[in-house]
Formats: structure tokens, C-alpha cells, sequence
């Protein structure tokens, strides 16, 4: 049974992550500052660090919700035109998680190894929906192209690079999801 100051804690870094998004969605990446977030909080810089010992920590902990926020959105996908846009739906969503994640990378970052077991939940759920499809047999190499495909189109779309070409980005991602299927 959790304990009041267990429960305490876990407020407090929930508090800490959202105001982390929030700078993240303001400011970008680069400019996530620590003592900013401890401020809004009502804290001093330094007692942030006892709920996340550094801004790496920090990063960690956001990279696995955003991750583990994504698995859950398409582990109720069945097939794989519903995997892409359960993904998109995610992405535009909260833009600014999507690119946290497969954005630029964040320098002087690296991400420890786990991290990606919760993304590894993603291509597994795209696995076993391209498993099912005729020709299951190169279900990883046709998942790997899919997730190229679906996230080149998403990493444009959401960085504004189609903004002023007059065309339907929704429609660019539906025709990418249907070359995918054929």
C-alpha cells in the first residue's frame, strides 16, 4: 500500500512533468530549464533535483510517457491501416510530444536502453496486424517501411514544411497509408 508521502512524491513528478510539457510545447527542447519548471512549481531549483536528480532524468521520464502514451493509443489497433492512424490521431493530438520523440534529438541526451522496450510495444502490435495481411511472410521488412513512410509524412506535416503547398496533408497521409497496403 502506497504510503502518503509515496503519494506525495508521485504528485509532486507528475506536477514537474507538466509544466515540463508545457515549457517543451513553448520554448522547445533546448531551452528546458530546470529551475524554470521548479519555479512554477513553487520550488527552489535545488529541491527539484530530489524528485529528478538531473535534466537527463527529467528527459527519461518524459521520453517513456510519450512512448508508453503512443503504445496504449495503438494497441487497440487491429489492422494496419488502423496502427497509422491511430499514430496520426496520437501525433496530432500534441504535436510537440510527437516531435519530442522522433524529432531532432536532443543534444547531449542519450536515452538509456529501456526506453525503447516501450517502443519496441509499438512495432509489435504493427508486426502481429502485418502478419495478418496476404503475404504476412515479410511482415518486418513491410513494417519497417510502413513506419518510415507513416512518420516522414507526420515529421513534415507537424513541422509546417507542407504549409503553402495547397494540398490536404490528411489526404497525402491516406494515399502513403494505401500505397503501404498494396
Amino acid at each position: 500500500m502506497e504510503t502518503s508521502r509515496e503519494r506525495y512524491r508521485a504528485q509532486v513528478r507528475a506536477e514537474i512533468k507538466r509544466h515540463a510539457w508545457e515549457q517543451l510545447a513553448t520554448t522547445g527542447v533546448s531551452a528546458l530549464s530546470l529551475n524554470a519548471i521548479a519555479k512554477h512549481v513553487g520550488m527552489s531549483g535545488p529541491a527539484l533535483y530530489r524528485y529528478f536528480p538531473s535534466r537527463d532524468d527529467l528527459i527519461t521520464d518524459l521520453v517513456r510517457d510519450a512512448y508508453r502514451s503512443l503504445a496504449d493509443a495503438v494497441q487497440v489497433a487491429g489492422s494496419v491501416t488502423e496502427v497509422a492512424y491511430a499514430i496520426r490521431e496520437w501525433a496530432l493530438a500534441d504535436p510537440q510530444r510527437y516531435l519530442f520523440v522522433y524529432g531532432t534529438p536532443i543534444p547531449g541526451y542519450h536515452a538509456p536502453g529501456d526506453t525503447t522496450e516501450i517502443s519496441d510495444e509499438i512495432m509489435a502490435v504493427l508486426l502481429r496486424a502485418y502478419a495478418t495481411e496476404p503475404d504476412g511472410g515479410r511482415a518486418f521488412r513491410r513494417a519497417v517501411t510502413f513506419w518510415t513512410r507513416v512518420h516522414g509524412v507526420l515529421s513534415l506535416e507537424l513541422a509546417g514544411h507542407f504549409a503553402g503547398m495547397g494540398f490536404d496533408p490528411a489526404l497525402l497521409f491516406a494515399a502513403e497509408v494505401d500505397g503501404l497496403l498494396r
